[in-house]
């Protein structure tokens, strides 16, 4: 895939943050029956950010745009830290409608890709839209960069910073995301417009209950350029061992650019997690952190797996806080943490004080 050097880094996520940004759900979403649930989840969500950087909110309607001004003033978020913005969303993905970011010959650079949930499973114009409206309201610092003549969620891509990009083909280069691309294509454009110049490609790795067709940010993601963190499957009986354990093999084999293995950190299997209105199995991965400035945020499902979980993002993070988010309700709408968020550098936002 060497084919010239590129102007562009895509941004890992350790990267100085800004802001992280989260869509609210609204009335008319798939959250109807879990509202309440689902806003304490984000409530805590906000407040934990807000201990380390700015939280930017979209949100669907001034009503809940007041509602939740008041409880979290109540909660004592500084307003300082806080921007609650208008623009509606069909669902709360963030990661997978929000901005991608690179960096453009010392230029920052947001891009818009377009958002078809996930291949055409959920309707998806608002979220699509959303970073559009953000601009015309003057959000961005940067001009936003139209790519809407390509399908790229966030949650399907992984970087080290350095030029190594980290992914699935099942989602990649699925035909319901762009049937007229083929591989090559895929890399061209990845090197190009977000400074790719190798792609590792991973052939196995599933969770039961996924709507993106295996987001890499649900199986193994990037702690630094030299480390990754993956859930492995323990239990030879768990239909998951399979793949798990052929992905688990990949990752070994896998070199960095120096040409030695990755630090790799096994992330621990929870207990199946199951929907109690008709018990077919939800995504639960501890895979589905969200770094932040000096601190990560880990899903957390109320299983004795939590405990390892936490000590395995000890080791891969030793130098910022672990903080444990439940994530209990956001698996019923087959998400967790990171698909929640999406990180904001340093210099994406106008006028915010942090």
């Amino acid at each position: 895939m060497n084919q010239g050097p590129s102007s562009r880094q895509f941004l890992p996520e350790w990267t100085p943050q800004q802001a992280v940004l989260l869509s609210w759900p609204g009335r008319d979403s798939d959250w109807a029956s879990l509202l309440d649930a689902i806003e304490t989840t984000f409530i805590t969500l906000i407040e934990v950010i807000a201990r380390y950087q700015h939280v930017l909110v979209t949100l669907p309607d001034d009503d809940t745009r007041q509602r939740l001004a008041t409880t979290l003033t109540n909660l004592g978020v500084p307003d300082s830290r806080l921007s609650l913005v208008m623009a509606p969303s069909d669902d709360t993905w963030a990661r997978d409608h929000g901005p991608l970011t690179v960096m453009d010959n010392a230029t920052l650079r947001l891009l818009d890709y377009r958002f078809t949930g996930w291949g055409g499973k959920f309707p998806a114009e608002r979220d699509n839209a959303l970073n559009g409206v953000l601009a015309e309201q003057e959000i961005f610092a940067p001009e936003l960069q139209d790519m809407q003549h390509l399908v790229l969620e966030g949650g399907g891509v992984e970087t080290d910073g350095q030029g190594t990009l980290l992914t699935t083909r099942s989602c990649l280069l699925n035909p319901n995301r762009n049937p007229h691309l083929e591989q090559a294509d895929v890399e061209t454009h990845l090197r190009e417009n977000l400074g790719i110049d190798r792609v590792l490609w991973l052939e196995n790795g599933y969770l039961e209950g996924d709507d993106t067709d295996s987001h890499i940010d649900t199986l193994a993601r990037f702690c630094d350029e030299q480390t990754i963190a993956y859930v492995r499957c323990d239990d030879p009986l768990d239909p998951h061992f399979e793949a798990l354990s052929a992905m688990e093999q990949e990752l070994k084999a896998f070199r960095r650019v120096d040409g030695q293995p990755y630090r790799l950190i096994a992330l621990p299997w929870p207990a199946p997690c199951f929907d109690p209105e008709d018990g077919h199995r939800l995504p639960a991965t501890y895979a589905n952190f969200l770094i932040i400035n000096g601190a990560v945020l880990m899903p957390a499902y109320a299983d004795p797996a939590d405990y390892a979980a936490l000590k395995a993002l000890s080791e891969a993070f030793p130098e910022r806080d672990i903080i444990p988010i439940d994530c209990r309700q956001v698996i019923r709408q087959h998400g967790s943490l990171h698909c929640l968020t999406m990180q904001l550098p340093a210099g994406s936002l106008k006028a915010i004080e942090n």
